[in-house]
Parts: structure tokens; C-alpha cells; sequence
């Protein structure tokens, strides 16, 4: 056997043995692992940075006199409004689509405990076309129905909301026109807590449409909507499911928000971007064109399913989005490897108003189905008051770059000293 040791054997082996299935990850894996960038890649940029409380803290002077004592960690005031929604903390359930692994009963599971937390909670997308909406017979279980019902009879008045997403198969399906007019959202919508978010990309794979793995049987049924692929060789049981990616301008993406607004006027409009280079300039469109929130994944965000190069190569780190998109008064909502109040409060300093949690809060409700998730959070938000609290800040609006230092930066400014 020749050997190339300036080359990756196995890889290259793999693509030669295996053909096209070499470049996903392990299929056998479909359904119980959640993908995303290599875990053994060194920290990214955000990662690194750290957080650096000064020596003065003035904001601290003017909380202690609205306070008549001196200001602690539990006066960190969280509350916020993202995307047209009060939320309790500027934390939000990131898009489950239809991959199983959502499917399995954790879908419906993370929906009750977003709804007892009251923060919102995005539905992704190809949920309606795959599994269907829950009425006439349909498993309400499977269908979007059954999370928006979960969600709906779980969450205190006044607070949270619900996204439902749409991919161009979604919009095959009238998904928006279902959700508008069942009674089942009726409250949601009557009391401003229910939104659309146009799918334009997600960081897990950008430039792709969602991609799924399905038994030969069920890819028959809907062959018809959806591209299916013998990605994994014709005498496998599994296939590959891909859907459209949509075709995107500027005049195109804000035509699409306009018909938003226009067609569900209760309803907010929210966007979903990929990490793309164009990244600034598509928020922008999408703020002027009247969205009421712009999400963007980092490529460090995860997915049911992905192409492992898409994982690893594609998309730019979630740090430089937030420095290509910037400040704005609108909301930006980030996602990207969020678990825990550091990376968190990183994206609040950068820009973002609030971060999604993805695969964590998958894992935190496959750990406890009933309580998984609430402690996830109220994790994070304790870790969030202590981080501002040692910057001397007591509102998360507060928070600015110059709360970060990020290794190898020679930048220096009157106040480092």
C-alpha cells in the first residue's frame, strides 16, 4: 500500500471507497447527533476574547444613587424587546425544522419550556411539507401545529412568541396562510405575539436549501417538492432530501418583506440571513425594507444535517457578521454556538440585541424533557447579570465594544491605561 503522508489518507481513502456519502457526515448518525464546525478546531476569535471589567465604573455611581445603596449582580435588569416581542431576557429558541432529531418528541418538548420561560421561540422550516401542519388526521406530534399549541398553552401573557419560518416548499405549502388563520394562534396574534421569518439561509450550511436523510418509502411521497439525491449509494436504505435555496436580490428581498407586511399585517417580519460576505449590506435592506428583526447565524452554527466541508469551510465566523453588520438600533438577533452568558454577552457588546440557542437547547431537553431547558437558561441569565454587573453596567443596552479586548489587537484607548 503507497503511502502520502503531506496529504489526508483516510479522507482521501474514504471519498475513494465510499463515493459521495464521504463527503456527509456519518449517516448512521441521522436522527441522534447534532452537527456543526469540527469541536477540535482552536477556539474561534470570539472565543478568545475576553471580557475586562475597568477600575472606574461611573454607571455604577449613577445606579447607586437611583438605589440609595450600592448596586449587586441582581440589579442587572434583563428584560427586552426583540423583534416586536417582550422577552424576560434577550435569549431566544433558535429554528427546529423537520430533521428527526427535532421530531423525536424534543421539538415539542423545548416549544412547552420556551413557552414557561417566555422567550421566543422559532418554528424552522419543511415542518409542513414533511410531516404536515396536525389537523385532518395528521399527527399532531410530528406537524407545526402541535408546537405552536405547546408553546401557546405554556407561555405567561405579555410575553415571548412565536416565528414560523418558510422555505420556498413552505411557501408551496401556504404554511404562512394555515398559521394566520387557525384558531389555535389566534390569541398569539391577537395580543402581537406571532411573527414570519423569510428564510434567505442558515450558518450551517450557507447557500444551501435544508437538507434532511430519509428512508426510500418517505422520500417517494414527496419526491414531487423536493430534490432527492443517492448521495449514500443506490444499495443503502437512506437518501439525501435537499430543498431549494431560493433565489435572492436586494429588490427581490425587500419585494418579499413588503409582501410580508402587506399580505399578514398582525404579523411581525423577521429575516433569516447565512453568514454571507454580503452579510451588513443584506441586514440593511432588510431593516429599510420594514423587518422587525434580522437573524444571522454564524458559520459556527449547528444543523440536523450538512455537507462536512459546509460545516468546517464555508460561511464567516459569527465575530466578523457582527462587525460587518454592526450597531443598529433594530433588532439583530445572532446564533452561533450560544450556551452560556460569555459568548453571550460578547454578541450584546458587538451589536447583537439578543442570541439564539440551537443545539444546547436540544441537549438540555434530551438531558431533562421537563426542566432541561429552563435551567439552561436561567443559567445563562445569572452568568449574564454577574458578567455586567462586574462591567458596571446594569442595562444590557450599555454594553459596547470597548467592554472587550480580543488577543493580538494593538488597538489601545485612553482608557486601557
Amino acid at each position: 500500500m503507497i503511502t502520502a503522508r503531506q496529504l489526508p489518507e483516510d479522507a482521501i481513502r474514504a471519498r475513494a471507497r465510499e463515493g459521495s456519502a464521504a463527503i456527509f457526515p456519518d449517516v448512521a448518525g441521522y436522527g441522534r447527533s447534532l452537527f456543526g464546525a469540527d469541536v477540535d478546531t482552536p477556539p474561534d476569535e470570539l472565543d478568545r476574547a475576553r471580557i475586562v471589567p475597568p477600575v472606574f465604573v461611573p454607571r455604577r455611581l449613577e445606579k447607586m444613587f437611583d438605589l440609595a445603596r450600592e448596586p449587586v449582580y441582581g440589579d442587572v435588569g434583563l428584560s427586552t424587546v426583540l423583534g416586536g416581542f417582550t422577552a424576560p431576557s434577550p435569549v431566544f429558541l433558535c429554528a427546529f425544522g423537520s430533521t428527526q432529531v427535532a421530531g423525536s418528541g424534543l421539538g415539542i418538548a423545548a416549544s412547552e419550556q420556551a413557552g414557561r420561560l417566555g422567550m421566543p421561540m422559532v418554528i424552522g422550516e419543511n415542518v409542513v411539507p414533511m410531516h404536515g401542519y396536525g389537523r385532518m388526521g395528521e399527527s399532531v406530534e410530528d406537524g407545526l401545529l402541535g408546537r405552536i399549541r405547546a408553546y401557546a398553552g405554556a407561555v405567561p401573557d405579555g410575553l415571548g412568541g412565536v416565528v414560523v419560518q418558510q422555505s420556498t416548499e413552505d411557501a408551496d405549502a401556504e404554511v404562512w396562510n394555515l398559521v394566520y388563520s387557525d384558531p389555535s394562534a389566534t390569541k398569539l396574534l391577537e395580543t402581537g405575539r406571532l411573527a414570519f421569518e423569510l428564510k434567505v439561509g442558515q450558518g450551517a450550511k450557507p447557500g444551501l436549501g435544508g437538507m434532511t436523510v430519509l428512508s426510500r418509502t418517505a422520500a417517494d411521497e414527496i419526491a414531487e417538492q423536493y430534490t432527492v439525491d443517492e448521495a449514500f449509494g443506490r444499495d443503502q436504505a437512506m437518501v439525501l432530501r435537499s430543498s431549494s435555496p431560493g433565489t435572492f436580490t436586494g429588490e427581490i428581498l425587500r419585494q418579499q418583506i413588503h409582501l410580508m407586511r402587506n399580505n399578514y399585517p398582525r404579523a411581525r417580519a423577521w429575516v433569516k440571513l447565512h453568514p454571507g460576505r454580503d452579510v451588513g449590506e443584506a441586514a440593511r435592506v432588510a431593516w429599510a425594507a420594514g423587518a422587525d428583526a434580522v437573524t444571522v447565524d454564524g458559520a459556527e452554527g449547528g444543523t440536523g444535517w450538512a455537507p462536512s466541508v459546509f460545516l468546517d469551510q464555508v460561511g464567516l465566523p459569527l465575530v466578523e457578521c457582527l462587525r460587518r453588520v454592526g450597531k443598529h438600533d433594530a433588532s439583530l438577533l445572532v446564533s452561533g454556538r450560544i450556551w452560556e452568558g460569555a459568548r453571550a454577552l460578547k454578541c450584546l457588546a458587538m451589536g447583537a440585541s439578543a442570541v439564539g440557542l440551537g443545539r444546547a437547547a436540544l441537549l438540555a431537553v434530551d438531558e431533562d424533557a421537563t426542566e432541561g431547558l429552563v435551567r439552561l437558561v436561567r443559567c445563562l441569565e445569572l452568568e449574564l447579570r454577574l458578567l455586567a454587573s462586574a462591567l458596571g453596567k446594569y442595562d444590557l443596552a450599555d454594553l459596547t465594544a470597548d467592554d472587550l479586548w480580543f488577543p493580538g489587537s494593538s488597538a489601545r484607548t485612553e482608557q486601557d491605561g
